[in-house]
Formats: structure tokens, C-alpha cells, sequence
């Protein structure tokens, strides 16, 4: 508030702009109160793609759009998205190896059960961005297709504390 410049002694409220959110501030946010709870890479983006509306392309989150514009939460998941899928597409086999068992092993499912879906139904197709390049598309499929044949190839870890016989 500030003096009313009529001199009746008045408070009359100022106005002052919104300053501007970004983008940045919005994936910032996601990053901090989701993104870093979830383990992995792989299950980040697995994570990321399930806010997509399938048939409109649309990302959604409820919290995130409470905090920032729907508009903004949008594209701060679409960037979200797409950073960590090129992130991923750009991976060694043996990082990627490493993140599908780390997502095997944080699920609630058996690990030979989410092993064969994945090999049969491959529902990781749904994870690619919109627009992204088809060759690292193809890549990236091709990439997670070796990656559970090495995991499904290799012994079933051992609980933690497990005897040796």
C-alpha cells in the first residue's frame, strides 16, 4: 500500500505486475518435489511418458499445474521428458542394463513376470517423446531389447543377507 497522492490521508493499494514463471522454474520444481524421488532414469521416464495424455499428446499434473500455469506445467513436462529419454537413448548398454534392473527390482511385480511383458508387449514404446528423431527412436527400442535379454541372461540377484550354499 502507499499514500493516496490526493493528500486525503488514504491508503490506496499499488499495483504490481506478476513477475513472469518460467519453464525453467516449473521443471525445476518437478525435478526437486517428483523426479528426484524416483529411482532411475529409466523409471523417471516411464513415469514422465504415464502424465501423457495418449490421444492428445497433453502432459498433466495436478500439483504441478496448482503451483504453475497448466500451460507451463505442460511444457515443463514435455522438457522433462524428452531430457531424460535423450539422456537415456545416449547411454552405454551396460548404464542401460543397469537401469532396467534397477526398475525391475523397484517394482512390486516378480521380476521374471515384468521381464516377459516388457519383452513380449514392449509397453516402453510408450515412454518415446512426441517428435523425437526416429533413428534414436529405433535406438532407444532396439537398446532396451538387448538390455532385457542380458538381464533376463543373467542370475537373479540375491536378497540382501541370503546364505551362501
Amino acid at each position: 500500500m502507499v499514500n493516496n497522492s490526493e493528500g486525503s490521508g488514504q491508503l490506496a493499494y499499488m499495483d504490481v505486475p506478476d513477475r513472469t514463471v518460467t519453464v525453467e522454474e516449473a521443471y525445476d520444481d518437478l525435478s526437486r518435489r517428483t523426479l528426484q524421488r524416483i529411482s532411475g532414469d529409466l523409471a523417471r521416464l516411464i513415469y514422465l511418458a504415464s502424465t501423457r495424455d495418449y490421444n492428445t499428446g497433453q502432459y498433466r499434473h495436478d500439483g504441478l499445474a496448482a503451483r504453475f500455469r497448466g500451460e507451463l506445467a505442460c511444457k515443463a513436462l514435455a522438457l522433462a521428458h524428452r531430457q531424460i529419454f535423450y539422456r537415456i537413448a545416449a547411454s552405454p548398454l551396460e548404464r542401460l542394463v543397469g537401469e532396467v534392473e534397477l526398475y525391475v527390482s523397484a517394482s512390486q511385480q516378480s521380476r521374471e513376470e515384468i521381464l516377459q511383458v516388457w519383452q513380449k508387449l514392449e509397453p516402453y514404446r510408450v515412454a518415446l517423446p512426441v517428435n523425437v528423431n526416429v533413428a534414436l527412436a529405433q535406438l532407444f527400442v532396439s537398446n532396451i531389447k538387448l538390455a532385457l535379454a542380458i538381464v533376463q541372461r543373467r542370475p537373479k540377484p540375491r536378497a540382501v543377507g541370503a546364505s551362501a550354499s
